[in-house]
C-alpha cells in the first residue's frame, strides 16, 4: 500500500493518512473490499505511532470510508447511501476553500477550471 506521509508538514499525521487513503479510494487505487494492513503493519509500514494509525481509521471509519471487525481488521466500504451528510460535509470544507481562495485573489474561472480538472482525474 503506498502511503506518502509528509512528515514536515503542519498538517497531522492522522489527517494526511486520512486523506491519503480517501484519495485512494477516489482513483481507485483502493476498491471497496479490499483489506486494510493491520494497525501495527500499517505503523511499521509508514514509520509512526500505532495510535496515530488507530486513530486515523477511526475517523474514517466515523466518516464512512472503513469499516473494522475485529476478527477480519480494517477494510474499505464506502458508505453512500447518505448523500445529505456528505454534501454538508462538502459544502462545509468547500466554504473554507473558496474563502482562501478569493483571500488569495483566485478568480472564478480559476476555480472552475481547478474542479474540472479535479473531476476529471476522479472521473467525475
Amino acid at each position: 500500500m503506498l502511503i506518502e506521509i509528509d512528515f514536515s508538514s503542519d498538517e497531522a499525521i492522522y489527517q494526511q493518512l486520512c486523506n491519503q487513503i480517501i484519495l485512494g479510494i477516489a482513483t481507485s487505487r483502493f476498491t471497496d473490499g479490499e483489506e486494510l494492513p493491520s494497525v501495527r503493519q500499517m505503523a511499521d509500514e509508514i514509520g509512526i505511532n500505532m495510535h496515530t494509525v488507530n486513530k486515523a481509521y477511526t475517523v474514517l471509519k466515523q466518516e464512512g470510508f472503513v469499516k473494522v471487525d475485529r476478527r477480519r481488521g480494517a477494510f474499505i466500504s464506502v458508505d453512500d447511501r447518505n448523500k445529505e451528510r456528505a454534501r454538508t460535509l462538502v459544502e462545509k470544507n468547500l466554504r473554507v476553500l473558496l474563502a482562501e481562495a478569493r483571500c488569495r485573489k483566485l478568480t472564478r474561472s480559476d476555480i472552475f477550471a481547478l474542479v474540472e480538472q479535479i473531476c476529471d482525474e476522479y472521473g467525475m
